[in-house]
């Protein structure tokens, strides 16, 4: 069977060996046509009136390498994603008028193809609300029509440019190149310059500190480069060549406040979220999930919720795995009482499991992905699978027909079209038992980048170019209305999401290994996460995949999680192999071998206990204020020039400053602080303003207070005996 997409899979950074590239070629460019044909000796493809004999092999192959993410359970399937027995391909000459083709191998000849070349011309489209400041505008044509549309904002030689959701290389983005495409990109954010949480958003700050900000007002895809003279914009469109632009003035916190009137921003969530989060990926039984509460309660290591991830048979996601009980057929909702839980099962008795950790203090967190598996054949899950076809609950083809995930995770599942009401209804229908009847406090709205394909079908009449980015926008509204339905706080934990995101729950900076790399990257990724309105932020303290971290790094990470919106520990499915790969505080001690760990991760989650009253009081000034809440210095301090050389350092909230260590084996580290009157919270003594060294044990990260709110502060740093 000879097999030729155009778009291939439509992997953002990637080509599939069935693909064209480019799909849209310039006048003038040769492209690379791809076609799988296995067990075959000869494929020809018929270039116009010409017969291009194809080679075998693709491009791919070194694509699929370059996915791979390192070490950890994802990375072989990433790298099997793009490979495929009896791939051919042709590089083919240029293309200067619209060309048909097609492949021959044997008896078989495909469909014809056509592919149109494409100029950027002066003319074609227009510009909306450019507010004076775009200029050079072209507009990608063919003969099939406009496709994109690119211009320019002049930037001053001292501008400095944050924003574009959350993003993991650097926090001032000027002179780079990057793009706004949710994307699952598995660990090595920071490397690839690739993220889960894009926004088409950016502040452009002047050393005067005022600047202005940009919002392209769409949801389709949009680069971006820049140089030392001016940002270049390239925007794709739809059936309409417009594009449209909010212009906003004035200073950091002026712009965010301008594009959050338009997006939406986040609403108050209980203080509870601000104590530590606990979680490990193979903690799949109640009884793996009470140890591991028994022994914060035991080593008096205070906790505040508990995620569990390998709650359900992974199938439906709905449902506790060993649970008994009858299928419904039609693919409708089960209740509570529908299900019984053997003794001898992983979830004895989930109901009695929430109310002890409730008695405790601990809230419960459940994991998600939406996604529907379809590699069974009988039982809930393929009932579900055929409901969500037969009742029109699917995000669709072009064709039609039931959209199947190519990814990497979950490969060829179905994905529910969360678009609309009725399905949003439909989905959380089968999870509504567990928050009304089990009492769940929230849920970790896990994946969410799942649709690849500009031409996707969604029941809200977006197609994929235009509905791909804003499927974990719906995705986490969709759990935060379930919440909210029985009465309980909107708690989503998500890593992916776009524009519109700020208004929904709380966000994580996803998959990444433990390494000193990932422990800075991650806190770029709070703040231009938070530049972008986003309140509720947090990490895999010392990150969650590969072995244990030593006690340095475990510890470094602590100390800035303790001062971060959200302090959580996780660990990544390892298949239960030895030695195991917990981040909690006693096996990474047991582990090192490093008795320090323990009391010094007791301090400081003691700490945060005491700092839980000052971060629900700041959250909530963020929301009314629009001043984040992990506050990169230039908000705050933007006619400094200084502060842009230390893109580490942050404000946590109005009153704190924090300095993580980011480097191993420092025994120093040196803390720029800004005007004003500043006080080491360690030792109470005033310092600053300017560069201050100090040192930094193990269980010291440079932390200072403004001096007008020391008095509140100190308690919490200092209690008296």
């Amino acid at each position: 069977m000879l097999t030729h997409r155009p778009y291939g899979i439509e992997h953002p950074y990637a080509a599939s060996p069935d693909q064209r590239v480019p799909v849209l070629p310039l006048t003038g460019e040769p492209v690379r046509l791809g076609v799988v044909a296995p067990g075959v000796d000869r494929v020809v493809c018929e270039w116009g009136s010409l017969e291009l004999p194809m080679e075998r092999g693709s491009a791919a192959a070194a694509d699929a390498a370059a996915l791979a993410g390192g070490e950890g359970h994802l990375s072989e399937a990433q790298a099997r994603s793009l490979g495929a027995d009896g791939a051919w391909s042709v590089v083919t000459p240029p293309v200067t008028e619209p060309v048909k083709y097609r492949f021959h191998a044997g008896t078989e000849t495909t469909e014809w193809f056509e592919v149109s070349p494409a100029a950027w011309v002066s003319s074609g489209g227009e510009i909306r609300g450019g507010d004076g400041r775009v200029q050079d505008v072209e507009w990608l044509t063919s003969a099939e029509g406009v496709h994109r549309a690119r211009f320019s904002f002049a930037l001053g030689p001292d501008d400095h440019l944050v924003g574009f959701g959350e993003r993991y290389d650097v926090l001032d983005q000027r002179g780079r190149s990057l793009d706004a495409v949710v994307f699952e990109q598995y660990k090595s954010q920071g490397v690839h310059g690739r993220t889960y949480l894009p926004m088409p958003f950016a502040h452009v700050v002047d050393a005067s500190g005022r600047g202005w900000g940009f919002h392209v007002r769409t949801s389709r895809r949009t680069w971006y480069s820049s140089d030392d003279r001016s940002l270049t914009v390239e925007v794709a469109l739809g059936d309409e060549p417009v594009v449209d632009l909010g212009i906003y003035e004035g200073s950091a916190i002026e712009v965010l406040k301008a594009f959050l009137d338009e997006v939406g921003r986040a609403e108050e969530l209980p203080s509870w979220v601000f104590r530590l989060w606990a979680s490990g990926n193979e903690w799949n039984t109640q009884e793996l999930v009470t140890a591991r509460m028994d022994a914060h309660r035991d080593l008096a290591i205070p906790v505040g919720a508990v995620v569990i991830e390998a709650w359900s048979d992974e199938e439906g996601i709905t449902i506790w795995r060993d649970a008994r009980y009858a299928v419904t057929a039609d693919g409708s909702a089960h209740s509570a009482d529908d299900f019984s839980y053997p003794a001898d099962g992983a979830w004895p008795d989930p109901k009695a499991m929430i109310d002890d950790l409730h008695a405790r203090g601990i809230k419960v967190i459940l994991w998600q992905i939406p996604l529907q598996k379809t590699e069974f054949d009988t039982g809930q899950v393929a009932a579900d699978a055929a409901a969500m076809v037969r009742d029109g609950h699917a995000v669709l083809e072009a064709d039609g027909t039931a959209y199947h995930n190519r990814g990497w995770w979950f490969p060829k599942a179905l994905m529910p079209d969360l678009s609309v009401q009725r399905t949003r209804d439909w989905w959380t229908d089968k999870r509504r038992y567990l928050v009304e009847d089990l009492d769940v406090d929230g849920f970790k709205t896990d994946g969410g980048e799942h649709a690849w394909g500009h031409d996707l079908v969604y029941a809200d009449g977006k197609l994929g170019d235009e509905g791909n980015n804003l499927y974990p926008v719906h995705y986490a509204r969709t759990f935060g209305d379930l919440l909210r339905s029985a009465g309980k706080a909107p708690v989503t934990f998500s890593r992916s999401g776009f524009t519109g995101s700020q208004a929904h729950g709380i966000y994580w900076a996803g998959d990444e290994d433990s390494t000193w790399e990932a422990f800075r990257s991650s806190v770029t990724a709070g703040l231009t996460a938070a530049s972008c309105g986003i309140v509720y932020w947090g990490w895999d303290l010392a990150g969650f995949s590969g072995p244990v971290p030593d006690a340095e790094l475990y510890l470094r990470a602590t100390a800035a999680s303790t001062f971060m919106p959200i302090m959580q520990y996780h660990s990544e499915f390892n298949h239960h192999q030895l030695p195991l790969r917990d981040r909690t505080p006693w096996h990474v001690a047991e582990t090192t071998g490093d008795d320090r760990v323990v009391p010094l991760f007791r301090e400081y989650a003691e700490l945060r206990e005491r700092l839980v009253p000052y971060l629900t009081e700041q959250a909530a000034r963020t929301i009314a204020t629009d001043r984040p809440l992990m506050r990169p210095l230039f908000f705050d301090h933007a006619d400094d020039p200084e502060v842009w050389n230390h893109p580490h350092q942050y404000l946590l909230g109005d009153d704190l400053l924090i300095n993580p260590v980011l480097e191993p084996g420092a025994t120093s580290w040196t803390t720029y602080l800004p005007a004003g009157q500043w006080i080491d919270a360690w030792t109470g003594a005033a310092t600053g303003p300017g560069s201050v060294t100090r040192e930094v044990p193990l269980d010291v990260v440079p932390v200072y207070a403004r001096a007008t709110g020391w008095h509140h502060l100190e308690p919490i740093f200092h209690r008296k005996a």
